[in-house]
């Protein structure tokens, strides 16, 4: 415990995220190792405990989905704790991407990480002024976010992760959008693109292709950017989506590696999910906050992912 009483660990847990049948679990194991656990009752309460929590926490964790771990990140960056307070990750949501990008395999595995895991820090994306540290999906519904956050959708490649989500929602308009990358530490100029997309997807430590690994590299302070354009619907109906579409050089999807992007709708305010939570806008400034999280991960994380995966090596 603090001079004042404050917790040095809390867990900050979502007792209905999932099937809701985690909780006895997550308490006992918590309760184990000398957490402080608070429970989150309504919306905004992991941001706020979290908040409260970091200036005296040296560990925060969120018990829940991905939008979870979004709350608790966000409210320990509002406390202006980023520096001094670890964050762990507990999976027990309908969506635990993120978790499992970081090597966290379940209930147990993840408190076994969290005393015994290695500290990285890893970079946070922030959408004008909110924190995301998985992805930002434009062009979703709020109704098809936790779906497409699936692990199974996770290692898809992007046509065929696509056309399922296009399968949930079952009718889309496509977004007459303006993108506009920075120019990249290596000097390389900025790329603009204008057209009609169905999706962008920007991953943080998320990757939306099953050409490599699903987890991105989340330590070189750029995001992984995918534009699907609205031809790509032909492709779908054509029977042309499959595993790998990126290699064959598509040409209604565009990549890019940025450490920043502006997007910005030429028609109506588009709804982008930040790791499950929706944010409504005509304009979207995107920029990695690089190193600025330090988490707990698991010994299947890897720092540079393709380097390891052709390698077979562990960092």
């Amino acid at each position: 415990m603090g001079s004042d009483g404050a917790s040095d660990r809390v867990l900050v847990l979502n007792p209905v995220s999932g099937s809701g049948d985690h909780v006895d679990e997550v308490v006992e194991l918590a309760a184990d190792r000398g957490f402080e656990i608070r429970k989150t009752e309504k919306g905004g309460d992991a941001k706020r405990f979290a908040r409260e929590a970091a200036p005296e926490a040296d560990l925060v964790a969120a018990a829940g989905g991905d939008g979870t771990v979004n709350a608790v990140a966000n409210g320990v960056a509002a406390a202006g704790a980023l520096e001094s307070t670890t964050v762990g990750v507990v999976p027990a949501g309908t969506g635990n991407n993120f978790a499992s990008n970081i090597g966290i395999r379940g209930l147990e595995h993840a408190f076994d990480v969290i005393e015994d895991g290695r500290r990285r820090r890893i970079d946070l994306g922030i959408a004008n002024d909110r924190i995301f540290v998985n992805s930002c999906v434009g062009g979703i519904t709020a109704e098809a976010s936790s779906e497409t956050s699936s692990e199974s959708k996770a290692n898809l490649g992007v046509l065929a992760y696509v056309k399922n989500t296009v399968g949930t929602v079952g009718s889309f308009d496509s977004l007459p959008l303006r993108l506009k990358t920075a120019t990249r530490p290596d000097g390389e100029h900025a790329h603009a693109w204008e057209g009609e997309a169905l999706f962008v997807l920007v991953g943080n430590c998320r990757r939306f292709t099953g050409t490599r690994t699903a987890q991105a590299d989340v330590e070189d302070g750029l995001f992984e950017v995918t534009i699907v354009e609205d031809a790509a619907v032909t492709e779908l109906l054509g029977g042309a989506a499959r595993q790998g579409l990126l290699d064959a050089d598509s040409d209604c999807i565009i990549t890019r590696r940025t450490p920043s992007l502006e997007i910005e709708s030429q028609r109506d305010a588009v709804e982008y999910s930040l790791d499950g939570e929706m944010l409504e806008t005509e304009t979207l400034h995107l920029e990695t906050d690089a190193s600025a999280l330090e988490i707990a991960v698991g010994s299947e994380y890897r720092i540079d992912p393709d380097e390891e995966a052709t390698n077979g090596g562990i960092v």
